[in-house]
């Protein structure tokens, strides 16, 4: 048992070195025992050539004895051949059995800890993987990666439906991919630096992008990376954001200001009643009028800068149409969307209000004012690929004058406004409201006269 310990022990290289003394021992002792038999029974076999057998006879007894000892270290060897042809095809699912051999048993052990250690890796970079495809899939930002030829190898799911409605752009060459879009944009998309670019749409309306190009080695061959992002709805926020600072400031002071004002022409009243004079009751209605009527002009802009987060519940579409037809005359939707949608009714009552005011403004005869609704499909950028958006879109319409291309670049700005008497807020807490609720709104000039105003509202 000890020597047997002592044998397990020992180096590969001690085991072999032994291994081989043995067997050439072994295989010398068979022929030497073999060659004097053969002498004492008088063998007629000449010197030289009893002297070839007998050396042939060793090998063949030393080879078989080497073949013996050395059996296991070449399965074990041949296995770690396997193994590691496998991980050059970078399959990491082989492990090798434990082993008598203390040496190739150890052996056996790292390579299994290395294949496993493998298989996480490849597991941890292949989630990062699909975890990164995601969040480029998921992107809004256009994003698209050409090669050395300009030939699109890489696009998410915003490039292939901003470029191709959605289908596969792999393999399309940067002529056929930018062959539909504007002169303006094809020049930005040319220029060897990123950055802002501003230009017209097919609608006339002002639209800005960003564009960050990237250009690197890869396998050998560059690659160019493009991402493009639509800054026009940004700006627009930022811009909002900046007016609505302003209007608390200003909020602020007013109010800090009309409440002395206020108290002062009360404590006014008060002192100059036994007088009974007739003008100075006037200048004190005055000023409490005109401060009342500042006011409210200031509570209508804080309304505006402090717009609450929509509480939404399902809509009762023709509840809500009659509720709206005891305000103001107009033509009832003819059909109503049968799937759910939900929105904060006060809300969306307050914007559906205020387009009915400005429609019968407008001068168009109360039987051209209408509303309609419909239930329509979008595709949009962030959805699942082929699976459109669906919307409920009302759309409120009339036969007024319309609105020229410039007034409906500004409508849906604060403090714009065509009336002498506008606060010009109108449109723009529509348009914030609408937003709110992760829909849109739109304005266009009807075909023979006319404005209508669209809200697509996420079913």
């Amino acid at each position: 048992m000890r020597e047997w310990r002592f044998w397990r022990n020992l180096s590969m290289r001690a085991k072999l070195i032994i291994s081989t003394i043995i067997c050439a021992q072994l295989a010398w002792l068979v022929a030497f025992s073999l060659w004097m038999a053969m002498v004492e029974q008088g063998s007629v076999i000449a010197p030289a050539a009893l002297y070839l057998l007998v050396a042939s006879i060793s090998g063949v007894a030393a080879a078989l004895l080497s073949y013996f000892a050395s059996k296991n270290l070449a399965a074990s060897l041949h296995a770690f051949e396997v193994g590691l042809l496998n991980f050059k095809d970078n399959d990491f699912s082989v492990t090798l059995p434990s082993q008598s051999d203390a040496q190739l048993n150890r052996l056996c052990e790292l390579f299994n800890e290395s294949a496993i250690s493998l298989r996480e890796q490849r597991q941890f970079i292949y989630q990062r993987e699909m975890l990164l495809d995601k969040v480029i899939q998921s992107s809004a930002n256009i994003m698209f990666l050409l090669d050395d030829s300009e030939k699109v190898i890489y696009a998410n799911d915003a490039a292939r439906h901003f470029f191709n409605q959605g289908v596969a752009i792999a393999g399309f060459d940067f002529e056929t991919l930018t062959h539909d879009l504007t002169a303006e944009f094809k020049t930005a998309l040319t220029q060897p630096k990123g950055g802002l670019f501003s230009f017209e749409d097919e609608a006339g309306e002002p639209q800005t992008w960003h564009l960050s190009r990237g250009r690197f080695l890869l396998n050998g061959q560059y690659h160019h990376l493009y991402l493009l992002k639509q800054m026009t709805q940004d700006l627009n926020r930022q811009e909002v954001a900046v007016w609505k600072k302003v209007i608390r400031i200003i909020s602020h002071e007013l109010n800090n200001s009309l409440a002395p004002i206020v108290s002062m022409v009360n404590s006014g009243r008060m002192l100059t009643r036994e007088l009974d004079d007739e003008k100075l009751a006037l200048i004190f209605d005055t000023i409490e009028d005109r401060a009342e009527h500042l006011s409210q002009f200031i509570f209508s802009y804080a309304r505006f800068a402090k717009l609450a987060k929509p509480n939404k519940r399902d809509i009762d579409w023709k509840k809500l149409m009659n509720q709206l037809a005891q305000h103001y005359a107009f033509r009832l939707p003819e059909h109503y969307p049968e799937a759910p949608c939900q929105a904060d009714l006060v809300q969306l009552e307050q914007v559906l209000l205020n387009l009915l005011k400005n429609a019968h403004e407008s001068g168009s005869s109360l039987d051209d004012i209408a509303i309609t609704l419909e239930q329509s499909s979008i595709l949009t950028v962030g959805s699942e690929e082929g699976v459109p958006n669906e919307y409920v879109v009302l759309k409120v319409s009339d036969r007024g004058p319309g609105m020229s291309v410039e007034v409906q670049q500004q409508a849906l700005l604060p403090f714009y406004s065509t009336k002498q008497t506008g606060t010009g807020l109108g449109l723009a807490l529509s348009k914030e409201i609408i937003e709110a609720h992760d829909g849109n709104i739109s304005l266009r000039n009807r075909d023979g006269g006319g404005l209508e105003v669209s809200l697509a509202l996420p079913v």
